[in-house]
């Protein structure tokens, strides 16, 4: 992924996140203002005090108490009606044929299915989300652990997964492009290494995505690639791990079936290379301490062999 991720709510690419940044800059520039205004009438006071001004008329003192009050009372009224506006205008995305995707936290990565009335279709990846520009996506949010929160920055605000409880965001991407997905909850030891990319595809490559996302792991073709997948069947990993077509069906870990077509591993912590691949299979805790998945205890031979194999899961 050679584009930079972009995570700012100043660089909204999607309706809400622009609603939300417009609420931002007013707030931005009335605070300015007040700021401003308090500061001048505090020079003034200083100014006036040490030239012995004679004090103020109690007549003078209430008309400009009551100027304040006023310009205090419009400058809270239109940040409220910009807030309830803005809180209205969020939630004017549903859409009965909005894209339905199922976004769960863990401890300390994301899993992510996308939902459909046939069982057969559900895609099932992890930590890197896809969605078609100009389209409604309803994300419904649920926890396996603890509290999270999903905070995309550039496509909508903030929003918690509580465990034992569904709660739903709605967005919509407006732009092609990558966008950043952070935990904004703080959840434990790694919270801040639960990260989530969100890629926003024109509507034709989102679907070929999809479509091939829906397909088993390529099988494999050399002597060494069978080994590796061999140590996936046969070893720790499939008692965690999926990869549909094969032996392997863990849930409790995120689905490799398509490892390879993602940026990144760890959810966000390094670059999906084979180096990187390499050190977090050996040593998970060195490069995510307290994370759960522990050492599989491979051999070199091994753990080449396995690293040829995850390089085919496209």
């Amino acid at each position: 992924m050679g584009a930079p991720l972009i995570q700012s709510v100043l660089h909204p690419a999607g309706v809400q996140a622009a609603r939300i940044n417009q609420l931002w800059w007013v707030m931005f520039w009335v605070c300015t203002i007040v700021f401003i205004a308090v500061v001048l009438a505090m020079a003034v006071a200083i100014v006036r005090g040490r030239r012995g001004a004679s004090s103020a008329t109690d007549a003078t003192l209430s008309r400009w108490v009551a100027v304040a009050v006023g310009v205090s009372i419009v400058a809270l009224l239109v940040l409220l009606t910009q807030s309830v506006l803005t809180g209205r205008g969020i939630e004017m995305l549903r859409d009965q044929n909005a894209l339905r995707i199922q976004i769960t936290g863990n401890q300390w990565w994301w899993d992510i299915q996308y939902l459909h009335t046939n069982p057969s279709l559900i895609v099932s990846t992890a930590n890197e989300v896809h969605v078609p520009i100009g389209r409604p996506v309803e994300i419904v949010l649920k926890s396996n652990d603890v509290i999270h929160s999903l905070w995309i920055p550039a496509l909508h605000g903030k929003r918690d997964l509580i465990p034992g409880r569904q709660n739903e965001i709605w967005v919509q991407a407006d732009r092609a492009g990558f966008y950043r997905g952070q935990c904004a909850e703080f959840c434990g030891l790694q919270h801040a290494k639960m990260a989530l990319t969100v890629v926003a595809d024109l509507p034709d490559d989102f679907e070929r995505w999809l479509s091939h996302m829906r397909g088993p792991a390529p099988a494999p073709t050399t002597d060494s690639e069978i080994k590796g997948r061999d140590v996936i069947e046969r070893g720790p990993c499939a008692m965690c791990h999926m990869v549909a077509g094969t032996l392997a069906g863990g849930r409790t870990a995120p689905d490799l079936t398509h490892l390879a077509s993602r940026s990144t591993i760890g959810a966000g912590s390094l670059p999906n290379t084979r180096g990187n691949l390499a050190g977090w299979i050996a040593d998970p805790q060195h490069i995510k301490p307290g994370n759960h998945m522990p050492a599989p205890g491979l051999t070199s031979e091994e753990l080449q062999a396995l690293l040829d194999y995850l390089e085919t899961l496209k």
